[in-house]
């Protein structure tokens, strides 16, 4: 028995008392700490300290207490939102000013080796290939989650499928420092960042999540971890194009088959802090004169086109579709293929950096200057091939001039469409050639095992596309479309607003694309014949082909459950009782410790049906494996020696907590009805009940089998 010391504390009290006291200016420290009385009360059992035989009174909340409770009245998400905009704006500018140095660089190297072709050719492609390299074994060497854009699998984590480790902070710094290797290689390996920033901005949402629960001691709510993904996604997009309202459709279009308004306000607040930063520090950095768009244009607004020439932009939206149709067939094609091969398989396997060094060699060799790049303007930067395929002149009038013009009125900075003229063909042969042989490069790029973004190259191949029509209309049409008027010329740049547009949003499945070449530009002009083809090459695309990022996660076979198209009827008339697993582990209310360890060996389930009894199928509730296995540790097997025997005893319903079905399906639920509740509710598994009685369950592996078969009969 421990006896009190006098003053009433016993002895490890008074030395923990001691402890505190010593230190400098404690009564300043526990008004910081924001210590109440009460607090201390149930500390001590009293309302102060006692200290050298004297209680002294505890001080009203501390100051730090104080100040987070008046920031936080408006709440903290607002805190939050505003902090990961700003980080990642701040991060998306650092990143481009070093791409941007470490291209320089290679742009001096390429220039000072002189006219040896050999030296120029080793420096041309060893740059890129040595930065590729470095870019997969580094991130691949933290973390194996680091590679590709992040899309697919941050798309499959807010279905509600738990994947470990893709939002964990080294896969932060690991995809960081790879993504900029990868944007320093250039238009060699033709890779972009929208991807993986959305990745990025996922994984920040998710530590800053973790710093809330820590500041306002609360518990880590799934939902407001949700909630905070949901808004990274359209900051991931606006601190790469400076474009917030688009960012914002963008990431619903691509992530949420449903999305909750509660959410919009926050990843708009976001978006908008990440672009405004964004395009601040450019200001800052004498980059810019005030806040203006990424790839400004100077496309005319007076008159951008002629209403005749919606049946070309509506052609351009058809040509869009289905190349868009032909690439994702293509892509997917070569990535189910690049896994199945035996010696490509094997290097992914083991020697990542090795098949990466041999794509990226390949690539350069294709787009040395001197050789088959001079037909491809492969010494433009991402953002030079943008700007010049967006030039408000007409290239085709121009070209005959270009040796005595240096810089026409009308085209854009530093005379960048001349890099599209060759000798020995026309402007038309060398975008052909560009979309000819960027076709198969963008789709092998795609199969690197390193941090990249697929978004931008297909924008930039869209673009190509437009200008190529565009010039197309306006060798045709040299007067306009109506010559009998004024001269109203064809302008291509707004061609390659609506390709870049419109090839994009097919490849992607989003219509949001239209918005976001106007925001990126700040051209309003075209902005209705940009809508036109987005919606005809979504028209096309979707009926034939599954999204780049739905293909990406059927390639990498993660959980995935397809979408119903509208075209399928058949999805109401096929009911939940002809798909749904009739064999099902459940167990009795009254079950003892045989009948739990038969249903934990006979399945490996996270949770079990608890019915009525044996002879009665009555569904009543459900009970976690957790909660089994501790029945089992808490109970006597029947057949265990009597000195091993425990001293309770029990059934199922008396010593476990069985959690009521607040929902379950009918056996005539349709198939359509059952995909709609799994996605919105982020559903893994629901019982089917007959009268309240059990007669099977769903799991989203029965739903995607029923919709595959539904698709592709046999």
């Amino acid at each position: 028995m421990e006896h009190p010391v006098p003053g009433g504390l016993r002895e490890e009290e008074r030395v923990l008392v001691s402890e505190q006291s010593w230190r400098p200016c404690p009564e300043a420290r526990r008004r910081l700490r924001g210590e109440t009385s009460t607090q201390r009360e149930g500390d001590l059992g009293c309302g102060g300290v006692f200290f050298g035989g004297v209680i002294t009174p505890l001080p009203p909340p501390g100051c730090l207490e104080q100040v987070k409770r008046q920031l936080f009245r408006v709440g903290e998400d607002w805190y939050f939102l505003f902090v990961l905009g700003i980080l990642m704006a701040t991060i998306s500018f650092m990143m481009d000013l070093l791409v941007s140095r470490l291209y320089e660089a290679h742009r001096w190297l390429y220039q000072e080796v002189g006219d040896i072709l050999v030296l120029k050719y080793l420096s041309w492609s060893m740059y890129p290939t040595a930065l590729a390299a470095f870019s997969t074994g580094f991130s691949q060497s933290i973390t194996p989650y680091s590679g590709g854009s992040g899309i697919p699998e941050l798309k499959t984590i807010l279905t509600g499928v738990v994947l470990e480790d893709y939002l964990a902070i080294q896969n932060f710094g690991a995809k960081v420092v790879g993504l900029t290797c990868t944007l320093a290689c250039g238009s060699t390996v033709f890779l972009g960042k929208v991807g993986p920033f959305v990745h990025l901005s996922a994984m920040a949402a998710a530590y800053l999540g973790k710093m809330r629960t820590s500041v306002t001691r609360e518990y880590e709510n799934k939902f407001k971890q949700n909630e905070m993904l949901v808004a990274a996604q359209a900051v991931g997009v606006a601190t790469v194009f400076a474009a917030p309202i688009s960012g914002v459709l963008f990431s619903i279009e691509v992530m949420s088959s449903h999305f909750a308004v509660r959410d919009y306000w926050r990843g708009f607040f976001a978006a908008t802090c990440g672009a405004f930063m964004f395009r601040l520090l450019a200001v800052f950095n004498s980059e810019q004169e005030t806040i203006a768009a990424v790839f400004k244009s100077d496309l005319k607004i007076d008159f951008p086109f002629d209403f005749l020439e919606t049946f070309f932009f509506a052609v351009l939206g058809a040509v869009c579709g289905l190349v868009g149709c032909a690439y994702l067939f293509c892509q997917r094609w070569l990535l189910a293929a690049v896994k199945e091969n035996r010696l490509t398989a094997k290097l992914l396997a083991t020697d990542k950096p090795v098949y990466t060094v041999l794509v990226v060699l390949l690539l350069a060799s294709i787009t040395f200057p001197p050789g088959l790049g001079q037909l491809m303007a492969s010494r433009l930067t991402m953002k030079e091939y943008l700007t010049s395929l967006f030039d408000n002149g007409t290239w085709g009038t121009l070209v005959p001039n270009a040796s005595s013009v240096a810089n026409p009125p009308g085209v854009g900075p530093r005379g960048l469409w001349q890099e599209w003229c060759h000798p020995s063909t026309t402007i038309f042969g060398t975008l052909a050639f560009f979309l000819l042989m960027k076709f198969w490069m963008l789709i092998l790029a795609t199969t690197l095992p390193l941090p990249a973004g697929y978004f931008m190259p297909i924008f930039i191949y869209g673009a190509a596309i437009g200008r190529l029509l565009g010039e197309t209309v306006a060798l045709l049409f040299p007067q306009g479309l109506r010559s009998e008027r004024d001269p109203r010329p064809v302008i291509p740049g707004g061609y390659a607003l609506a390709g870049a547009a419109a090839f994009s949003g097919s490849v992607t499945h989003t219509i949001s694309t239209a918005l976001l070449v106007c925001e990126a530009t700040g051209h309003l002009g075209h902005v209705l014949p940009v809508v036109l083809a987005v919606l005809v090459a979504n028209a096309i695309t979707q009926k034939h082909q599954p999204s780049f990022y739905d293909g990406t996660i059927i390639v990498k076979k993660l959980p995935y459950l397809p979408p119903i198209r509208s075209r399928h009827m058949a999805s109401y008339q096929v009911v939940v009782e002809e798909f749904m697993e009739r064999r099902v582990v459940a167990l009795a209310k009254g079950g003892g410790f045989e009948e739990v360890l038969v249903a934990l060996d006979a399945s490996a389930d996270a949770e079990y049906p608890v019915v009525e009894s044996a002879g009665s199928p009555t569904l009543v509730g459900t009970v976690s494996r957790a909660q089994l296995v501790a029945f089992l540790q808490s109970h006597e097997h029947p057949r265990a020696p009597p000195g091993e025997k425990l001293a309770t005893t029990g059934t199922l319903g008396d010593n476990c907590a069985i959690e009521p079905i607040m929902l379950q399906l009918s056996p005539w639920t349709s198939l359509h009805q059952a995909h709609h509740l799994f996605e919105l509710l982020k559903l893994q598994r629901i019982f089917v009940t007959r009268f309240g009685e059990l007669v099977g369950a769903v799991s989203r592996a029965e739903l995607r089998r029923a919709i595959e078969e539904l698709t592709n009969p046999k």
